[in-house]
């Protein structure tokens, strides 16, 4: 049996979407640098387990706190399983026991953090409690907040042949498939509930497929300048180019034309629907 794996890179638009910690009464996003001194904010890649765990539509695995005072941890229930949690089929788990060394799992589904395609420029959005503080006649509060919107972009990569198997435990392959594919659906319309906003990640530009490797090909490969798509065009073997799929929005992107041309991109919808095919297909085959 061939071991297989899924990878997808995502570009997605979305606004302020995940803070770190309070600077005084400002409210800092999450950001990282490289070394032209050039700010990126992020969205982490739990935040984005979170959201797709959430939105998902499958029981949660039950957690509990081990522990005491500042030792205490909150893990997974030593009785959650991955026939029963999809959950920790995806992304894994970590359960400690006093006198053994516990029990692991990893992800068999890993996330990049979403990182910004264009720069932080230090905007701040100035907050008040004005409207309620009238109400009583006193003095209203103030705060600040930092706001970028921009294009992001974040990978996902499954590995197929290793989700629904942990010792021995053996889940069916009609049952791998339609788990993948609920979270294929999930990303699909995946969205950001944070600040009294709901931010969209939908996927505005798609690429990937079902491939012999398991390496996240797309990752660095991807990017979003002057409102282009650019890929890396020598980045796969014309074997894996033709297992390639993509998929575009319409009317976003200034080369919505040439990315249809070279990468045959297709509705996004429609992606998805090949790359389901191909996991149904793969999980049928074995």
């Amino acid at each position: 049996m061939k071991t297989k794996g899924l990878t997808a890179t995502i570009i997605f638009q979305a606004e302020s979407a995940n803070y770190g910690e309070s600077i005084g009464n400002v409210s800092a996003l999450k950001k990282i640098s490289r070394d032209n001194g050039d700010l990126y904010t992020y969205i982490s890649r739990q935040a984005l387990r979170y959201n797709m765990i959430e939105q998902l539509g499958e029981e949660t695995a039950p957690v509990q706190a081990e522990g005491s005072g500042d030792k205490k941890v909150i893990q997974f229930d030593a009785n959650a399983q991955i026939n029963k949690y999809p959950e920790i089929d995806f992304f894994g788990y970590m359960k400690t026991e006093k006198g053994t060394s516990g029990q692991k799992r990893n992800a068999k589904v890993r996330l990049s953090n979403a990182i910004s395609m264009e720069t932080y420029k230090g905007d701040l959005d100035f907050l008040t409690n004005k409207g309620q503080a009238d109400k009583i006649g006193e003095h209203m509060n103030i705060a600040q907040s930092e706001i970028h919107r921009s294009f992001y972009r974040y990978t996902i990569t499954m590995d197929l042949d290793q989700i629904g198997i942990d010792g021995e435990i053996q889940i069916d392959n009609a049952e791998k498939a339609r788990r993948v594919n609920k979270l294929l659906d999930t990303i699909q319309f995946l969205y950001r509930d944070i600040r009294g906003r709901r931010e969209d990640l939908k996927p505005l530009f798609i690429i990937g497929g079902v491939y012999d490797i398991k390496n996240p090909i797309f990752q660095n490969e991807v990017f979003v300048k002057e409102n282009k798509v650019a890929v890396s065009d020598d980045v796969l073997p014309e074997a894996m180019r033709q297992d390639t799929l993509s998929g575009v929005l319409k009317g976003i992107f200034d080369n919505e034309t040439e990315i249809r041309e070279t990468w045959h991109a297709t509705a996004v919808p429609v992606f998805f629907d090949a790359l389901k095919s191909k996991v149904s297909a793969y999980y049928e085959s074995n």
